[in-house]
Formats: structure tokens, C-alpha cells, sequence
């Protein structure tokens, strides 16, 4: 697929307030990292990014929080400090998108102007999908780390829990990092067998799926720890309702070939992992598939249908994870084509379905899950340095210590350490 475009801003039947070469929607890790390695690329590009948020998460932190191990604002900075120099960042939310025209409307009723289209905005954490949950969260012990302000209640609850049952939730996929809702578990177990009350403790696991984990080489092992914590493992149940007060939770089980019941559950803390999908402005959007994810093709991340157009992160429809380590591959491969596109050049780089997660089954070990398209394994170190089938203390040292410090300090910069795309 190759662009007709000219590499001058052509809006026929639109007028547009501004225009940039190069638009990007969503301010989060993605939109930072390509607008970042881009401009390492060609460096007077004229960038554009549209997000209306204050403020900037390193959301992969919230589990550690939740743990007791990181401290809430060591995961936060302001987004002015963030976005790269010489980058316009326009804070304001998008409505919906012209791609006839090569425009992006604002809700305040901006319209903005680009020759190629970056679109990144994240998933929207659906509380409401589950009846009676928004009206409880962060009291009577119902929690999420999904939430910044709910992670310390977490942690709050870990250590204060001395016996009782203590349930933890998984909705349907996709969700950002599919591993989260077990890290929660393990490190909230791993604190109660070090302190000897777990033997007290009921926990339990309500996955949606019909599996632990999706790529099965790292089952075992996952395996052995729901064992030494004595984990109730319960698939195909879907948190339908919960009643703090009472605290009760309803879950709907769908069993393949049985017909859905509900049944109820009692709890004395909940950590609960919210429904989530794209947001509105994607889902009604000429971008998006019938699913209402954007369209793209799964190893350029350009659009099928709009050449001018590349997606990345968690909203468009390539089967991969939703995590920042695939952002971390994704972000390179797209400012490579993008800048490619631009020179019209032949070469375009692929993605080959990448991403991690350090799946934290104790303090100081973590099980490094690296995969990608078909549950391929892609690790990034050989087997003598760190078996990512197992838990080892080097890969709680790469996301206690590393990792954070590559995210603020390579990754949002246009720092592709490990991550250099090559040329197919």
C-alpha cells in the first residue's frame, strides 16, 4: 500500500483551524514515544499532539504500588514536562475524525489538520459495566489497581487483612496487561504467607477466560505459585454486580455448552480488574473495525483503508498484548514507516506481535512472559542470563529498578535501547 499523498496539508472540504505534518492522538506512552522518535528521525517534522490530560501515568507501576512496593508518585508526572521539544501539544479532547479530509475535530469545536495521522489514545476503564461497582470502589474493602487513587486502598487492605476471603476479578479480554489481575493476587498472597496469616486467608480468582495465562510455557510455573497459595482457580465467571455494604459479588458463569448461571460470592476485599474498550470517539469513528477497535495491518500498524493513517498501544485490532513493552517495540516501527512514507521510500519495517509482562508472583521474583504473534516466545535475553519460563530475581530487579527508569528516561525520549527496528 502506498500514499498519494503530497507531502502538502489537502483538505478539500474542510476548513481546519491548523495543520501539521504529523498528527498524534493520545498523549499516553505511545503518543509520546512516536512523536519522540520521530523527530530523532527527522527532526523538522512538524508534530502535533492532541491530548486533553494534565497529568501522565507509568501505569505498569500500579501493581507495585498495590504491593507496597513503589510509592504512588513515582508514577506520575506532569505532561507538559513530558511531551519532546519542538512538539505542539494541543490539550483538548477529539470528537471524531474526518479521514476524507484529512482532519481531526476537537469538542470545542477545533478542527485540526494533518498530512499522516498517528491515532494512540488508550482503553476507557468501563466501571459501570459492572452493576453497583462505581458507587463502592475505594471502601468496604473494594479496590483496583487500575486506578491510581485505588492502588495505596490496595495495599491498605493486604496489610490490614488478617483472615477472611479475599477475591480477585478478571473481565473478558482485551484489557490492558492481561497479567495484572494475577500480580495483584500473588504479591497480596506472597505479603500474607510472609506475615503467617495466609493460612487464614480464602483466596479466590474469578477469570472470564478458560485459562491462567494465555501462552502456555509460562503456566508452570504460575501454576506452582497458585499452589503454595492455595488459590481457588475459577474460570468462565464474569463480575456482573457487587454490593459493598453486604459485601457480596455476582458473577456470571458461562461454562462452554451450559447455560449461563450467576452466582454469588462473599468477600472481605475485592480487588477488581474493570471491563474496558476503546472509547467512543474510536468505536463510532470511520477508523474503526466492526469490533470498534482501528483498523490496522498487524505488522506496518498502518490502516487498511487510509494510507495516511498508523495506530498503536491498545486501540487498534492487531492480536497482540496491551502493554507498554509492546507500545516500546510498536512506537520505533511506526516513526520508521511514517518517515519512510514521507520519503517515499519502498522499505517498511514489521511488528512482529511483541509484548511482556513481569508477572510478579513474589516479592523478588518475577516470572518475565516475552511473546508475541501466536504466542511465539521472543525473550530478550538468552536462557543463561534469565529463563523467562521461571522466576527469577533478575527480572524483578529489571521491573523494580530498570524499567521505570528506561520508561521516563529512554522510551518517552525516542530512546530505542533493545528496540531498533530493522528492515525487512
Amino acid at each position: 500500500m502506498t500514499t498519494t499523498l503530497k507531502n502538502q496539508a489537502h483538505h478539500p472540504k474542510s476548513s481546519v483551524d491548523v495543520s501539521y505534518d504529523v498528527v498524534i492522538v493520545g498523549g499516553g506512552a505511545a503518543g509520546i514515544s512516536t512523536a519522540a522518535s520521530l523527530l530523532s528521525r527527522q527532526s523538522n517534522l512538524n508534530i502535533a499532539i492532541l491530548d486533553p490530560a494534565d497529568v501522565h501515568y507509568y501505569q505498569p507501576g500500579w501493581t507495585m504500588v498495590g504491593g507496597g512496593i513503589f510509592s504512588p508518585k513515582s508514577t506520575i508526572r506532569t505532561m507538559s514536562s513530558l511531551i519532546p521539544s519542538g512538539v505542539k501539544w494541543i490539550q483538548a479532547a477529539v470528537a471524531a475524525f474526518d479521514p476524507d479530509n484529512n482532519a481531526v475535530a476537537l469538542e470545542d469545536g477545533r478542527a485540526i489538520g494533518y498530512v499522516r495521522l498517528v491515532v494512540c489514545p488508550g482503553l476507557v476503564l468501563d466501571w459501570s459495566k459492572v452493576e453497583g461497582l462505581s458507587a463502592t470502589l475505594g471502601k468496604n474493602g473494594v479496590t483496583s489497581n487500575y486506578r491510581y487513587d485505588l492502588a495505596p486502598y490496595t495495599w491498605d487492605l493486604v496489610k490490614s487483612l488478617k483472615s477472611g476471603r479475599a477475591v480477585f476479578t478478571q473481565p473478558p479480554m482485551p484489557i490492558k496487561c492481561a497479567g495484572a489481575p494475577q500480580k495483584a493476587m500473588y504479591l497480596s498472597a506472597d505479603h500474607w504467607h510472609r506475615t503467617g496469616v495466609l493460612g487464614a486467608i480464602d483466596i479466590n480468582f474469578h477469570n472470564a477466560g478458560g485459562v491462567l495465562f494465555g501462552v502456555k510455557e509460562y503456566v508452570p510455573a504460575l501454576m506452582s505459585y497458585i499452589e503454595k497459595y492455595k488459590v481457588n482457580l475459577n474460570y468462565f465467571h464474569s463480575l456482573s454486580a457487587i454490593d459493598g455494604a453486604a459485601k457480596k459479588a455476582w458473577f456470571t458463569v458461562a461454562k462452554p455448552d451450559t447455560p449461563a448461571q450467576t452466582v454469588e460470592v462473599e468477600f472481605d476485599m475485592i480487588h477488581v480488574t474493570p471491563n474496558q474498550t476503546a472509547p467512543d470517539f474510536i468505536k463510532q469513528s470511520p477508523l474503526a473495525d466492526p469490533a470498534g477497535w482501528v483498523d490496522v495491518d498487524q505488522t506496518t500498524l498502518r490502516h487498511r483503508s487510509h494510507d495516511n493513517i498508523w495506530s498503536l498501544g491498545d486501540v487498534m485490532n492487531a492480536p497482540n498484548a496491551k502493554t507498554a513493552a509492546a507500545v516500546r517495540k510498536q512506537a520505533p516501527i511506526v516513526a520508521e514507516n511514517i518517515v519512510a512514507d514521507i520519503k517515499s521510500q519502498s522499505h517498511i519495517f514489521h511488528y512482529d506481535g511483541y509484548g511482556s509482562c513481569p508477572l510478579t508472583v513474589e516479592r523478588g521474583k518475577i516470572v518475565l512472559a516475552e511473546f508475541g504473534y501466536g504466542g511465539k516466545l521472543l525473550p530478550s535475553f538468552p536462557t543463561w542470563i534469565n529463563d523467562g519460563t521461571k522466576p527469577t530475581a533478575l527480572a524483578w530487579f529489571l521491573k523494580a529498578k530498570m524499567l521505570p527508569w528506561i520508561y521516563w528516561n529512554g522510551m518517552l525520549r525516542g530512546k530505542e535501547w533493545m528496540v531498533k527496528p530493522k528492515k525487512v
